[in-house]
């Protein structure tokens, strides 16, 4: 009887366990299941406030007291000047407004493109004549589609008379100039890379592999050239010299586009496919100034309140949890069993 009855506690309490699992489980899920997916996030924040913190750290770790001590005292003269200053101000004097800084770091398939008109449209919603917009491009091209609606996006403030300035710190070649040279102003660091107006299309072609394994490959089109070059049939001439035409339309368009973006260019010299180092992008023409965009941020702020606009999705339920979600069953489950393996001692 003893022996059933520690058996029956044993069995109550590994069910007691099943239980529990199951419940914590079927807990994560439950919120899974409710994690609404698609929805996006817009950040804006004051980097202004950001460098000023910086500076006044900077300061407290290397001046003295002393030195601190009269630096504020000159900062309070300084704030009380410039508060009378404003009184006295003419109401005709032009508003200095706001720059407006975004991030676009770009991919080989442009879907950054779905945060960048977000922010674009956020900035409109909201921006000034006298404002400014900033972007600290970053990409080496991709997808023509993709990134000609990343410069549609772009073209969106200028349309608004809201000035646009561009920043190349490391490098913006093929689809990123593009967008680069859609802006007013273009500045670019020393060695950042630029240019690459060219186009570029290369595919494997697999059709001899299949024909010596005997492998037979069909493909049905309706339309001439519904399908020019393939990656398992046998391509011929025709569809060889179709394909270089479209390529070369690309390319015009291309060319014409930054023509009429930048109509002082030579495009004859520079729509080669070459890139070049930013020093020799301004001798051609392609960027207007030689400067990172961290110079001209701090230079932006001494006039100007600069914020940053962000865009970016929500992260799911998973994500966020990552493999917390499976340790924290696990820690339940060894707890659990801890517990009731010490009661059986």
């Amino acid at each position: 009887m003893e022996f059933l009855y520690e058996y029956g506690l044993f069995i109550a309490k590994a069910i007691t366990i099943v239980i529990a699992i199951l419940l914590a489980l079927g807990g994560i899920i439950g919120l899974v299941s409710k994690q609404k997916q698609g929805k996006g996030n817009l950040e804006i924040s004051s980097l202004s406030d950001k460098l000023e913190s910086i500076t006044d750290f900077a300061r407290a770790e290397l001046l003295s007291k002393d030195e601190l001590k009269n630096f504020n005292k000159e900062q309070k003269k300084t704030s009380k000047a410039k508060k009378k200053e404003q009184k006295n101000k003419v109401a005709d004097e032009p508003a200095k407004g706001q720059l407006f800084v975004l991030d676009f770091s770009g991919s080989m398939d442009a879907h950054e493109v779905d945060y960048l008109r977000e922010e674009v449209t956020a900035i409109l919603c909201v921006a000034k004549p006298e404002d400014e917009v900033l972007i600290r491009l970053e990409s080496g091209g991709g997808v023509v589609h993709g990134y000609g609606l990343a410069a549609s996006q772009l073209q969106r403030i200028k349309d608004k008379n809201i000035k646009l300035t561009i920043s190349v710190d490391k490098v913006a070649a093929s689809g990123g100039y593009m967008m680069a040279c859609v802006a007013d102003h273009v500045l670019a660091a020393n060695f950042a890379i630029i240019g690459s107006i060219g186009v570029i299309a290369q595919l494997p072609n697999f059709n001899k592999l299949l024909k010596k394994s005997n492998i037979e490959f069909e493909q049905h089109t309706a339309g001439e050239f519904k399908r020019t070059l393939t990656m398992f049939g046998e391509n011929n001439e025709q569809g060889r010299e179709k394909f270089k035409e479209e390529l070369e339309d690309v390319h015009h368009m291309f060319k014409d586009f930054v023509q009429s973006q930048r109509p002082a260019l030579d495009i004859s010299k520079v729509a080669t496919g070459e890139y070049w180092y930013g020093i020799k992008a301004k001798e051609l023409g392609l960027v207007d100034e030689i400067k990172t965009s961290d110079d001209y941020i701090l230079t932006a702020n001494e006039t100007k309140k600069i914020y940053t606009v962000k865009y970016s999705m929500k992260k799911s339920l998973p994500e966020r949890l990552g493999l917390a979600a499976s340790v924290t069953v696990e820690s339940i489950f060894m707890k659990l069993w801890s517990k009731s393996e010490s009661n059986f001692r």
